[in-house]
């Protein structure tokens, strides 16, 4: 590894243990209680569950801020599933770059950032249970901790085959990572696609506390989401000198070792490949979600019966509404920063670097797979409303 890039590893790690978060973030996790928070928004307003659609546009000022509060639960469950993933491919990564000279430091910044992401998963999981308790006595985006292998996106397309095949690939790749310099390295460069859509997003979340005018009563959702990001600005770095100029000191792949790195590539694209009204800015399979806000309809905080809750979710998900072209912006602007992020690395193939998976993806066929989906939904069976 060149001197230049040791030094970039060494900055990034030094600081990112200088300005740790924690220590703040388990504290906040102890001290949240709903009961403080509850008639706060915990985001910018337009980060709030279903903004742009007949829904927010009817709903009253309470129910905003209960859609702007179940973004948070929404939205941090994902990233829940994802820094799962991180952590264990963090591990197998660092054992297959440890193998070579001088990629000790590499590997102390990810132990660091594994720490890291244990802290954001405890304050995540915590804040979320509790507040899906309080609000409905069950889950309705959180879900009980899994391993590694299961889908990281927890609102995918997919059916048992499916996920049975996505597991296989996944503990393939955990075994190939451990082994290549080069497919550990390249790991990064797919944690980097995903950590920058991240941070699309919560750089503009982690603003609400930071440009609160009162932070010491801003809510401690608010909190997490700020120290959150500041701990994940360090790892967007991490992936970039990783994926970027490690890659570049190490031999040059084999044809199977490009291949497997298109693979991964690839399958980050098909899990991009929808984009949600439901949580702007995550790509969900929005049919997958139709139990879930069935539910939130259903239940006393809007109060709606079986007809009118349908009705609300046929005009949200099958009609034209600005929420859908929102979302879809927001789809449009990940794939262009994802082209730029690309774009330097030599053994990424055209369709890769071009992100032909997602462009698949338009408005006409998200309202087509709507309509479809919707045509065939029914209430949970035995469902009673909360």
């Amino acid at each position: 590894m060149d001197l230049k890039t040791s030094k970039k590893i060494e900055i990034n790690h030094r600081r990112n243990k200088e300005k740790d978060h924690t220590e703040l973030l388990d504290e906040c996790a102890k001290t949240f209680n709903y009961e403080e928070c509850k008639e706060q928004y915990w985001n910018p307003e337009q980060y709030s569950m279903l903004f742009g659609t007949p829904l927010w546009n009817e709903a009253s000022e309470s129910q905003r801020v209960l859609l702007n509060q179940l973004y948070w639960v929404a939205y941090y469950s994902q990233i829940i599933s994802a820094e799962i993933a991180t952590i264990f491919y963090n591990q197998t990564s660092a054992a297959g770059l440890y193998g070579l000279n001088d990629f000790r430091g590499v590997c102390d910044m990810l132990d660091l950032e594994s720490a890291q992401e244990r802290a954001h998963i405890n304050a995540f999981f915590t804040i979320s249970e509790q507040v899906e308790e309080a609000l409905f006595g069950q889950r309705m985006f959180s879900f009980n901790m899994r391993n590694a292998y299961a889908q990281t996106m927890i609102y995918p397309d997919t059916n048992l085959l499916k996920d049975q095949w996505r597991a296989l690939q996944l503990r393939s790749f955990a075994l190939l990572s451990s082994g290549s310099a080069f497919i550990a390295s390249q790991y990064f460069t797919v944690r980097g696609i995903r950590t920058l859509n991240g941070k699309m997003v919560q750089q503009r979340l982690s603003q609400y506390y930071q440009k609160h005018p009162d932070q010491e009563s801003c809510s401690v959702p608010s909190k997490v989401s700020y120290y959150h990001y500041m701990d994940e600005s360090f790892h967007f770095n991490s992936s970039c000198i990783i994926g970027h100029d490690v890659v570049r000191s190490l031999p040059n792949p084999t044809a199977y070792e490009r291949l497997v790195g298109n693979l991964s590539i690839a399958g980050c694209q098909r899990d991009h490949s929808n984009f949600s009204t439901v949580v702007n800015g995550l790509f969900w399979y929005e049919p997958a979600l139709f139990e879930p806000v069935y539910k939130i309809l259903r239940s006393s905080h809007f109060g709606m019966d079986d007809k009118e809750a349908m009705d609300m979710m046929k005009r949200c998900f099958c009609e034209e509404n600005q929420a859908v072209h929102d979302s879809f912006g927001t789809m449009t602007t990940a794939i262009e920063s994802y082209k730029k992020f690309l774009d330097p690395l030599d053994y990424v193939n055209g369709p890769n670097k071009n992100l032909s998976i997602m462009r698949r993806m338009n408005v006409e066929k998200y309202l087509l797979n709507n309509r479809k989906a919707m045509s065939k939904f029914k209430a949970p069976a035995g469902y009673t409303p909360s």
